[in-house]
C-alpha cells in the first residue's frame, strides 16, 4: 500500500483548554493517543492554521493535523495541508465525534456525507470531495436538550473512565487503515 504521498491523519476538535475534555474534541484526543505511542514523541509545529507533526505508522508516512480554526472551519486547515503535501482524497483520514453512535461505539467509514457534522461539512466543501475515510467515535446523544450544548460538554465520570480504552481502539483502527487499507480495517474494527 505504499504511496509516494503521505497520509493525512486529521483529528477534529476545538482549540483552547476549556474545550479539551469536551465530547466534540474526541478527534483531538484520538490523534493524541496515536502520537502518544511513538518514541521519541513527535514535535508539533504550527502550520496550515493547525498543530501538525509528521509520524510513521508501519511503512506509511503520515502528517497529523489538529485544526486550530474551531470545528466549523476545519476545512481550511485540512485543505491547505492536503494541497501542500499532495495528499489524495483517499489518504485523508478524519477522526471525529459521532452523536449517532452510543458512547464507546467506533466505526470506520469510507466516504459519505457529513451527517450534520459541521467539521465534516467544512472539510467536504474545502477539498471538494466526500470520498475520504473517517473513523466515527461514538459520544452518544442527549436524551433531552440541545445537541450543541451536549457535544461541548465534558464526558461523564463513567465515560471518562472508559475513554482511554475507546481512544486506544481508535488508535488501533487508524493504524489498521494506514497499514492494511480501509476495507480490511473496516472488517477488523467495525462491530
Amino acid at each position: 500500500m505504499a504511496d509516494s504521498s503521505p497520509w493525512l491523519i486529521v483529528g477534529l476538535g476545538n482549540p483552547e483548554s476549556r474545550y479539551a475534555k469536551n465530547r466534540h474534541n474526541v478527534g483531538f484526543m484520538a490523534v493524541d493517543a496515536i502520537c502518544a505511542e511513538l518514541y521519541p514523541p513527535p514535535l508539533w509545529s504550527d502550520k496550515f492554521k493547525a498543530k501538525t507533526t509528521s509520524i510513521r505508522v508501519g511503512s506509511q508516512r503520515a502528517v497529523v493535523v489538529k485544526p486550530q480554526t474551531y470545528m466549523n472551519r476545519s476545512g481550511a486547515s485540512v485543505g491547505a495541508a492536503a494541497t501542500f503535501h499532495r495528499v489524495p482524497v483517499g489518504q485523508i483520514l478524519v477522526l471525529h465525534d459521532e452523536i449517532d453512535f452510543p458512547f464507546g461505539r467506533l466505526a470506520i467509514k469510507q466516504g459519505g456525507g457529513h451527517g450534520g457534522h459541521n467539521g465534516l461539512r467544512d472539510i467536504i466543501q474545502a477539498i471538494g470531495s466526500r470520498d475520504f475515510p473517517r473513523i466515527r467515535i461514538g459520544v452518544g446523544r442527549p436524551v433531552h436538550g440541545d445537541v450543541s450544548n451536549f457535544v461541548l460538554s465534558d464526558f461523564s465520570s463513567d465515560e471518562a473512565a472508559e475513554l482511554p480504552n475507546l481512544l486506544d481502539r481508535a488508535r488501533k483502527a487508524a493504524e489498521a487503515v494506514l497499514t492494511d487499507g480501509v476495507s480490511a480495517a473496516m472488517n477488523a474494527h467495525n462491530g
